[in-house]
């Protein structure tokens, strides 16, 4: 089995954190491609429903799932939804936290446990999911796991944990890639550098994204839009003989 062979049109893509920021525009760009989308969030109903409006779900289901990624019981909650909707055959784990930005004593046990649990555990085990109910198949199945380029940098005084866990997800792409490629599943990560979306706020400096501008050898953030493209383009046809890597969407970085 080389995975080569394009799974069905209309089948269903799996995206974690679907409803802000780099995950909202994945989602609304392969629901564009001709994908139906089960996409999750962990508290926010407001804007799962505003997403589920603004698309065109007559032909393609865009189903949001409320759901804590890191549960136990999350995978099999989650795979059981979006195989409800049809064939699934793609994963973007895109749900993450960065905890709040500071140096690295500032770093509470709470906020740590919160890290790896949703960056690192909830990715693991969902892949450990679809490896189990895509093996054997006889069409092409695709993971993709959202990075950042905080894995090569560090982010010394801001988050050194999140770099440390977006690290240790791109070695465990790489080798989940070598593992699962005879069973016609493809496994790639992106990893985005400065993206202007609300994470950062979040995270508690709402300029961040423009303050580090400078130092992009571009000369600004990213938009989550381009983001949602090597995405696409890691999903599609076009990506037939890529696995394993690592697509750094840096502006330069």
């Amino acid at each position: 089995m080389n995975g080569t062979n394009s799974p069905p049109a209309g089948s269903i893509v799996i995206v974690t954190g679907g409803t802000r920021g780099i995950g909202r525009h994945i989602v609304k760009r392969l629901h564009g491609d001709g994908y139906g989308i089960l996409f999750t969030h962990s508290n926010s109903d407001r804007d799962a429903q505003s997403l589920e409006e603004e698309l065109d779900v007559t032909a393609l289901p865009c189903r949001g799932l409320r759901v804590d990624v890191s549960s136990s019981d999350a995978p099999e909650q989650i795979f059981d939804k979006a195989e409800s909707l049809g064939l699934v055959t793609g994963l973007v784990n895109n749900a993450g936290v960065t905890g709040r930005l500071g140096r690295l004593g500032d770093l509470t046990d709470s906020d740590l446990g919160r890290v790896i649990a949703v960056n690192l555990a909830a990715p693991i085990r969902l892949c450990r999911e679809a490896a189990i109910r895509w093996a054997g198949r006889e069409y092409r199945s695709t993971i993709i796991n959202i990075s950042s380029v905080a894995a090569r940098t560090g982010s010394p005084n801001e988050y050194v944990a999140y770099a440390a866990t977006k690290a240790a997800l791109e070695t465990f792409t790489v080798g989940l890639a070598r593992e699962l490629a005879s069973d016609g599943i493809y496994v790639n990560a992106v990893a985005p550098g400065t993206i202007d979306t609300t994470i950062h706020a979040r995270a508690g400096e709402p300029g961040r994204a423009q303050r580090v501008a400078e130092r992009i050898p571009l000369k600004r953030p990213g938009q989550p839009e381009e983001v949602a493209e090597a995405v696409a383009w890691l999903l599609s046809g076009k990506a037939s003989y890529i696995t394993g890597s690592i697509l750094g969407v840096t502006g330069g970085l």
